[in-house]
């Protein structure tokens, strides 16, 4: 058999955009001999839809463009996601449901078995799980119709399971002769290749086909890879998509030819996930260009040299605003930048307003010394100047902080975290080096000077991050501990970290959980980000 993968980019919400995605892929795969099309999953609706579940009308809509669907598709079946009513009396009111086209209807309905309520995820807040699943008759072929997280809990692969249940072996136990499985997992470092492997253990755990088709594109928070896998009963890939990009995989199951392709390193990958997720992002919220701070640091540079890939140099806005603090340096990098980027680059010091603020507030603040407190004032003082120009112009802020400094705090609300998207929010300053030297491979886009200096907010006099932090290489590995493994402090300390340092960095994460509250989205590249994947109190006392 024949079949298609069509990996689309959808948007929440957009019936229509969808459908007319949806219709393009299924043509393109029927003139490509394809006998069967498979799209991923709530496909008519985009993923996630979250609480727009909870309107009627959205229900409504996703099954009209369901049933317009249909009209249009012939003898080649189209596999694909979307949402229903759930039809019983007891139980959530919906279904993530798979169905299968054919002849200008629909011909069968699977509901998703297993329902992820962890991390990003919340279908257990929507929806209700399958009562049943039974293969599907195709052309004289028994489908196993499977939705995402369906697939992810075979014990061959994992030692821990979340869910009792097997969805995968109980319809090959019905006699189903192919798996598929629609799905919109979203992408994290190593997350392709981990996926890659569990698919291939269960396809020869199974002695099975299985057809994996998922979806791509950047949906708020989250960035799907794509990455669409066909395996042969044997565990080999038969066909791949690609990542970070719209395809459509056609692959024959009967053929034999073993094509993994050459995966890209961690930093491609990490690179070009922030570029989609940056373009689509703005693109899905009606922007068309940026504005970014440029200071002439690693993370502000990094951060403008995705915004151009993602949206074109003539989209793209760097302002630098020095105060009396900042550097020659720093000026020179930040030009330097623009210059090799092609961006529009306008300096606006800041000295002048920060002193005529510093001067209103001397009755307010009298015989009170300087302290962090005009530090934050030059921040916010940027953040101002940013804003206007995005409200003059019509662009949108990216914020430039990162992972590491958002952790500790190391960030000045209304200032730095002003901004409509925390672009590289969930990459640590570690990574943010590498990903800048990746950048320059070929040749320099980042400032050599940019990376080779030492990191500063220069908000006082020869001002460097390490006066108030630990070498960024020991705070990553203890963020990495503390937030991502959720190991205790005690268990840090025995792993060879400073008992001092630990339980200082472990406090300032802690402490700054109200800042995080009220940052700008992040996009999420990593396997644990902050925002919606992290739930902890602001209002806490618990120390460890």
């Amino acid at each position: 058999m024949k079949i298609a993968l069509a990996q689309i980019n959808t948007t929440v919400g957009d019936f229509e955009g969808n459908l007319d995605l949806l219709k393009k892929a299924y043509q393109s795969a029927v003139e490509s001999g394809a006998e069967l099309v498979v799209a991923p999953e709530l496909a008519i609706t985009g993923y996630p839809p979250r609480d727009l579940l909870l309107k009627s009308g959205f229900i409504e809509g996703n099954l009209a463009a369901l049933e317009s669907l249909a009209e249009g598709i012939g003898k080649v079946g189209l596999i694909v996601g979307h949402v229903a009513r759930n039809e019983s009396q007891t139980g959530r009111p919906m279904l993530n449901v798979v169905s299968l086209l054919q002849e200008g209807k629909v011909v069968a309905t699977r509901a998703k078995s297993l329902l992820p309520t962890y991390d990003v995820f919340d279908e257990d807040r929507y929806f209700e799980p399958a009562a049943d699943n039974r293969p599907v008759e195709y052309n004289g072929r028994s489908l196993g119709l499977t939705i995402c997280e369906d697939v992810w809990n075979d014990d061959a692969f994992w030692k821990d399971r979340r869910y009792e249940a097997n969805p995968v072996e109980s319809l090959v136990e019905q006699g189903a002769q192919i798996i598929i499985n629609v799905s919109a997992s979203p992408w994290s470092l190593g997350k392709e290749r981990m996926r890659r492997d569990m698919l291939s253990s269960l396809a020869n755990k199974i002695n099975r086909p299985v057809v994996y088709c998922n979806a791509v594109g950047g949906n708020d928070e989250l960035v799907f890879d794509g990455g669409s896998l066909v395996l042969s009963e044997a565990g080999k890939v038969l066909g791949s998509g690609s990542h970070f990009a719209e395809d459509l995989v056609v692959v024959d199951l009967d053929s034999e030819a073993d094509s993994l392709p050459v995966q890209p390193d961690d930093m491609e990958l990490l690179h070009d996930a922030l570029v989609m997720g940056v373009r689509d992002y703005l693109g899905k919220c009606g922007f068309t260009s940026a504005v970014i701070g440029l200071s002439g640091g690693i993370d502000s540079a990094v951060t403008a040299a995705i915004a151009v890939k993602a949206l074109g140099a003539e989209n793209v806005r760097g302002i630098s605003m020095p105060s009396q603090y900042s550097s020659a340096g720093s000026l020179d990098d930040s030009k330097a930048l623009a210059d090799n980027l092609g961006i529009t680059y306008d300096v606006v010091p800041i000295r002048d307003g920060f002193e005529l603020m510093k001067k209103g507030l001397e009755p307010v603040f009298e015989g009170r010394p300087e302290d962090v407190t005009e530090e934050n004032m030059q921040a916010r003082l940027r953040g101002l100047i940013l804003m206007a120009a995005s409200n003059k112009f019509g662009s949108l802020v990216l914020t430039t902080g990162n992972k590491s400094e958002l952790a500790v705090g190391y960030c000045t609300l209304y200032g730095d975290m002003c901004g409509g998207l925390a672009v590289i929010s969930d990459v640590p300053k570690t990574m943010v080096y590498d990903l800048a030297r990746w950048m320059n491979r070929e040749s320099e886009v980042i400032p050599h000077a940019t990376i080779e200096k030492p990191p500063s907010a220069e908000l006082r006099p020869d001002q460097k991050d390490e006066d108030s932090l630990p070498a960024y290489e020991v705070l990553d590995a203890i963020l990495e501990r503390y937030v991502v493994e959720n190991e205790s402090i005690n268990q840090i300390v025995e792993a060879g970290f400073d008992e001092q340092i630990v339980r200082r960095m472990a406090r300032l994460i802690d402490l700054n959980e109200y800042k995080r509250r009220q940052a700008a989205p992040g996009l999420k590249v990593t396997s644990k980000a902050f925002g919606v994947g992290r739930r902890i109190p602001v209002a806490q006392r618990y120390k460890g």
